[in-house]
């Protein structure tokens, strides 16, 4: 599961009211080269929850290079870009699970495929 994909996601369990974001429980993580487009990094950009993101980064170990708080400027340097696209498009959580922040509900991720299936007494 990349970033990408977890920046996307929240709990869905009945009742619950603040599911995002998930935390992140790493067991396995891998690294795949992307092929690199800077057009997307600046589209998908303003989608993204930056904050939701750093903490997705720091712990899949991906954070080097990313700022606090980037603008939309900082798309211009290319040593952003290239962070940017690493984290979000090239580290991906092969195994581990994603946590519910209000539940403590994990959801297990196995060769990269997050199982967000609920229990019939969550739904």
């Amino acid at each position: 599961m990349k970033l990408l994909t977890h920046n996307m996601l929240s709990c869905h369990i009945k009742g619950v009211r603040s599911g995002y974001p998930f935390l992140i429980e790493v067991v396995k993580v891998s690294e795949h080269e992307a092929d690199f487009d800077t057009d997307f990094l600046k589209h998908i950009f303003p989608r993204i929850n930056w904050p939701a993101f750093l903490q997705g980064a720091e712990a899949m170990g991906c954070r080097e290079g990313l700022p606090e708080a980037p603008n939309e400027s900082a798309l211009e340097d290319e040593q952003f870009q290239k962070a940017f696209h690493h984290a979000l498009l090239e580290v991906t959580l092969e195994e581990g699970s994603l946590i519910c922040p209000e539940t403590g509900r994990k959801f297990p991720v196995s060769k990269g495929i997050p199982n967000m299936l609920l229990n019939e007494d969550e739904c």
